[in-house]
């Protein structure tokens, strides 16, 4: 028995799934080996809003765990217990900078004082992609109700992002026409076309100015993910894809539009709960609206976009239209709590599995201020958070908050307060909790143990 070759015998998630199908729950196998992920799935998901917020109606005044909701938080107050909401955060390469907010949300890189063009780095998500998506159909999900995606790799390129409901259902739990056999020749051929695309761009790239091969270098960045793609995809050719009962794919499959807005939020949120229930993935990121085109929300009466309301010059109209649409966003958030609370796997729910940023690069938007960011962390207790508490890192050096002087607290949302209250610490936080092997993210200086049980 010494001699034998313990690799023979190990199999895999996706073979055993092959046999088995998709939907049936596997026990961890001692002939599993290594698998390439834990069988407990450790989840992530991350939800941009744009442009701020009315930081007057929003701000928590109250360190600790009796803190008082404000008007625009009020529909998170019965989950007390799973969220904390964290005030006084900052990208520190991003302030003073306009609307490239969303873009480093989640990278922290340094973004140019003109707006041009610039190099990002990867995201937090993708990080964790690596680790918690070898074991699912996709490493991860990046969806946009409106605006870009949040999600950049190992390179800096962006991802794209899917917009479509209807699409994105297709690509978690449609069942394909074509043979597996034609899909595969398919994917094959795509294999070669891209070959060939990346032996001629290699061909000319010393022929290049340094700018025209900057330019290549990302396209051909853009090239390799999409061969990693191809791969994926074949590789779980043979896997069934999730089945989902008749009535719930048609409810998931409904033509909405931001005309109603709710339904049409809750069911970009429905979809993700559906692809972490069924762990076609284990890390999705959703932007909710971009800086500049974050549309209205007729159905409680406001037409203007989010963008146009940022930019309130202190009009009292302005200000309650923007507290209106701030209720709004929390409230769809506060839905999709409910539903990840509401379903149990063992003796957890998927809430318990699942941790949450939601959030924003920017706090007052009227002059781009993106300093004392609004930010809540929500679910993860099976991760190792503890929530409860409202953390504050103002408080310590300010004393207290003073919202009716509406200049004095726009200064606390342009300039940090505490220079080492930065984003990156929560996002090296949240890497930490999903075994992502990392002391450092971007400028972190250290996780921050005030959420960590």
């Amino acid at each position: 028995m010494s001699n034998l070759n313990l690799n023979r015998w190990q199999i895999s998630r996706r073979q055993m799934l092959r046999g088995l199908g998709a939907t049936i729950s596997l026990p961890l196998l001692d002939a599993m080996g290594a698998l390439p992920a834990p069988s407990k799935p450790k989840r992530s998901v991350f939800l941009y809003i744009p442009n701020g917020v009315n930081t007057l109606t929003w701000q928590i005044e109250k360190a600790g765990a009796d803190y008082e909701f404000t008007k625009p938080l009020k529909s998170l107050e019965k989950h007390r217990a799973d969220i904390t909401p964290i005030s006084g955060l900052h990208h520190p390469m991003v302030l003073g900078k306009h609307h490239n907010c969303e873009k480093v949300w989640l990278t922290g890189a340094n973004v140019p004082g003109d707006g041009g063009a610039f190099r990002n780095t990867v995201s937090a998500d993708q990080l964790i992609a690596e680790v918690q998506g070898n074991a699912t159909r996709f490493s991860s999900l990046e969806m946009a109700i409106e605006g870009t995606s949040l999600a950049w790799s190992k390179d800096g390129i962006q991802l794209p992002a899917e917009r479509n409901t209807q699409q994105i259902f297709n690509m978690l739990f449609g069942v394909e026409k074509d043979s597996k056999e034609t899909i595969r020749r398919r994917l094959m051929r795509r294999g070669s076309i891209l070959d060939l695309v990346a032996d001629d761009a290699k061909r000319v790239n010393n022929k290049l100015g340094s700018a025209d091969r900057s330019k290549l270098d990302e396209y051909l960045t853009a090239v390799r993910q999409v061969e990693e793609r191809t791969r994926r995809a074949d590789e779980w050719l043979n896997v069934p894809k999730p089945a989902v009962p008749a009535a719930e794919a048609a409810r998931l499959q409904r033509k909405l539009s931001m005309a109603e807005a709710g339904e049409y939020y809750r069911l970009f949120y429905d979809l993700m709960i559906m692809a972490l229930r069924t762990d076609s993935t284990r890390v999705i990121t959703c932007g909710i609206g971009g800086e500049g085109n974050a549309s209205g929300i007729p159905e409680i009466g406001i037409l203007q976009t989010r963008h146009g309301l940022s930019h309130h010059n202190g009009d009292p109209e302005q200000l309650r239209r923007l507290t209106e649409t701030d209720t709004f966003l929390v409230g769809q958030f506060s839905y999709f709590l409910d539903q990840l609370k509401a379903l149990k796997e063992e003796d957890h729910s998927l809430l318990d599995t699942t941790q949450v940023l939601w959030g924003s690069g920017m706090a007052y938007g009227h002059s781009h201020g993106n300093a004392n960011l609004p930010t809540i962390l929500a679910g993860g207790k099976a991760l190792g958070y503890k929530h409860g508490t409202h953390v504050d890192f103002n408080l310590p050096k300010i004393g207290k908050y003073d919202v009716s002087n509406a200049t004095e607290h726009y200064k606390i949302c342009s300039r940090p307060v505490d220079s080492d209250a930065r984003v990156s610490n929560l996002l090296l936080t949240m890497l930490q909790r999903v075994d992502v092997k990392t002391d450092v993210f971007q400028d972190s200086l250290k996780p921050i143990s005030q959420i960590v049980a």
